[in-house]
């Protein structure tokens, strides 16, 4: 599995998207507001999840991890950043 589909495996399940598949979300598109329409809370969760699943150290409240989880591709780059 490709860590794209990772990390939308994992919002699926740390959120229970029930009726959501990897399919449907879109790699571009915005994970909060207009894209997937994911809240603060929904933030929080992901967060600790990406945290636990991949490792990686997450700033809380930086501009930097705001843009780091835009979308799915800009978590996928940031985790890559990290694993380096």
């Amino acid at each position: 599995m490709s860590l794209q589909n990772e990390i939308k495996q994992l919002i699926i399940d740390c959120l229970d998207l029930e009726d959501v598949s990897i399919d449907d979300i879109d790699t571009d598109a915005p994970l909060f507001g207009e894209g997937l329409g994911l809240d603060s809370i929904d933030a929080l969760e992901l967060g600790l999840a990406i945290k636990k699943q991949f490792d990686v150290k997450i700033e809380a409240n930086s501009e930097a991890t705001k843009a780091h989880f835009f979308s799915v591709a800009s978590l996928a780059d940031f985790i890559e950043s990290q694993r380096a």
